[in-house]
């Protein structure tokens, strides 16, 4: 049986994103949005409800500071206890799988959505889409893009800036454009982020 549009695109294969079935799922999400964006401050409760209905999963545990912007929603699967800063764009093209206790900077781009490098391809409408996982307790700073197919292993930093075009493994301060590790993170990090002045 021939493949939909939709299914291609969660499947990872090339796709047209402009039929009619994506076009409807899309310019539905924006509706949704434009009411999240737009509630008073107040309502925190009514925007968490809008995003519960558009998601693939929530929990009772999460905070996005609007505006947000996203392509579907269905595909994103937030963790436990998540918090967004400002300015979150997520390209749902593909799954994106967001771990418990994790936090986004301002400015966060995660794009799962790809397009041929070919001129030709590219112009006719062809796209593709790989999907992002975030693990538990990571931390990405403000104006970080990540890249389609990337995961950022848990307990994993990523420095202000970055762009992650490469899986990023647990437990390290990664940051650059493209983004590379650059150490380990320690025992020693709880004790002078409690307590700087101990040695």
């Amino acid at each position: 049986m021939k493949k939909t549009e939709k299914e291609k695109m969660i499947a990872g294969e090339f796709y047209q994103a402009m039929g009619k079935e994506l076009m409807e799922e899309r310019q539905y999400a924006k509706e949704q949005l434009f009411q999240y964006n737009n509630l008073e401050p107040s309502k925190i409760k009514a925007r968490n409800q809008i995003l519960k209905k558009l998601f693939g999963k929530t929990t009772s545990r999460f905070f996005i500071e609007p505006p947000f912007r996203c392509d579907y929603g269905y595909n994103i699967y937030l963790g436990d206890n998540f918090y967004a800063n400002y300015n979150l764009i997520i390209l749902d093209c593909a799954p994106v799988y967001i771990g418990d206790n994790v936090m986004i900077g301002p400015n966060v781009s995660l794009f799962t959505a790809g397009h041929p490098v070919h001129p030709e391809p590219r112009t006719a409408g062809w796209e593709f889409a790989k999907p992002i996982a975030i693990g538990d307790n990571v931390w990405i700073g403000g104006h970080t893009v990540i890249n389609p197919g990337v995961t950022i292993g848990k307990n994993t930093v990523i420095g202000s800036g970055s762009v992650v075009t490469k899986n990023i493994p647990e437990n390290v301060v990664a940051a650059g454009n493209p983004c590379r590790v650059i150490r380990e993170i320690t025992d020693a990090d709880r004790t002078t982020a409690l307590f700087p002045e101990v040695k």
